[in-house]
């Protein structure tokens, strides 16, 4: 399975992706700059994306822990996403992601 992530610059990184592993990790894992400051727990934005038009309707709705945690985040979109929240397996094999701006 593979992941597509467009970073800051705009290059888009092909990340191969584990079943079941959240989309954060899988980025994080690859190095590429995303800060994911609670790990995964849904307790922060900082691993805020946005998902690709084609993709969004394709992940789970969300839970209103992570719509609280994204009224916190910086520039949300209508198709922005916690990345911790989303947990890859074969129906999200090619998922595109941009990573989202975190103040400093």
């Amino acid at each position: 399975m593979r992941i597509f992530v467009t970073d800051f610059d705009g290059t888009e990184h092909e990340l191969e992706a584990l079943e079941g592993w959240r989309v954060m990790e899988i980025i994080r894992d690859y190095g590429l700059p995303i800060k994911a400051e609670c790990g995964g727990a849904c307790s922060c934005a900082t691993c805020h994306v946005y998902v690709d038009e084609e993709w969004f309707g394709k992940l789970r709705p969300m839970e209103p822990e992570e719509e609280e945690m994204l009224d916190e985040a910086y520039d949300v979109k209508d198709n922005s996403r916690l990345s911790c929240q989303i947990l890859m397996g074969e129906e999200l094999d090619g998922l595109k992601v941009t990573l989202a701006p975190n103040p400093d």
